[in-house]
């Protein structure tokens, strides 16, 4: 008597659709850490940025232009690259302060903002944030 040996359609069936479930929990964290890290690439961006900002206050004493220094252009540019959302860097008129602010991924209603005073947090993604040169209050 010969008995044949392999998995019924059935068992194949359920294997298959284990895995599926699986893969489905993979991919969601996988979208999950992917918009974590282009949130951390647009809060690394723009702390560069406030770095760079008092190297430039430090060599002429104002903040005038310094959203128009090429290193501050190329962070700003990253930052919003890494967001995928729009982003701006302003001054004060009188050259005494600076603000800049770039769209997170995770949340589009929401944007990291830092500026001159030191300030580095999370604020409405509001394009009011083009006319002041301090990040508001969330």
């Amino acid at each position: 008597m010969q008995k044949n040996k392999g998995f019924t359609l059935i068992e194949l069936l359920v294997v298959i659709a284990i895995i599926g479930i699986l893969a489905s929990v993979v991919l969601a964290s996988l979208n999950s850490a992917r918009s974590k890290g282009a949130d951390a690439a647009v809060k690394s961006n723009l702390a560069n940025m406030r770095a760079q900002a008092e190297i430039f206050y430090d060599t002429g004493s104002t903040y005038a232009a310094v959203c128009d220094n090429t290193t501050m252009a190329a962070a700003q540019a990253a930052a919003v690259s890494a967001g995928g959302n729009d982003g701006v860097c302003t001054e004060s008129a009188t050259g005494d302060a600076w603000a800049a602010w770039a769209g997170l991924k995770s949340d589009a209603a929401l944007a990291w903002c830092v500026d001159s005073t030191g300030a580095s947090k999370q604020v409405d993604n509001d394009p009011e944030l083009t006319a002041i040169s301090v990040c508001p209050a969330l």
